[in-house]
């Protein structure tokens, strides 16, 4: 989707399993750089307070956005900026496809409108 867009895409291979931080996708292109930890799957998505932590600080390094997308089975990908996440019980992140659609951005949102908090 966002090399289809003009933007360049790089897929981290074994983020989450490598001793330093890192994301998931790393976007470049237009003097924007997004940092993108993806979800999917079915139900409601948890995210450990870690991976979220770890994101935030290679974003930091990396000089990028840091971003949550998630996507439920037979739906479009929603782009979550990391404030606007919702704690559970044990400091983790819970995230389901009502709250992706009401706190999230479109794939063209996130496209167009940079990060509110990276401005």
């Amino acid at each position: 989707m966002f090399h289809e867009a003009g933007l360049q895409p790089l897929r981290a291979a074994g983020s989450g399993s490598t001793p330093i931080p890192c994301a998931d996708l790393i976007v470049g292109g237009r003097g924007r750089i997004l940092a993108i930890e993806c979800k999917a799957g079915k139900g409601k998505r948890y995210i450990e307070k870690r991976q979220v932590d770890e994101l935030v600080e290679f974003a930091k390094n990396f000089n990028a956005e840091p971003w949550i997308a998630t996507r439920f089975d037979n739906n479009q990908w929603w782009f979550i900026e990391i404030d606007v996440l919702k704690k559970s019980k044990g400091g983790n992140y819970m995230i389901s496809l009502e709250e992706s659609k009401r706190i999230g951005r479109t794939f063209e949102e996130i496209l167009i409108y940079p990060q509110k908090s990276y401005l």
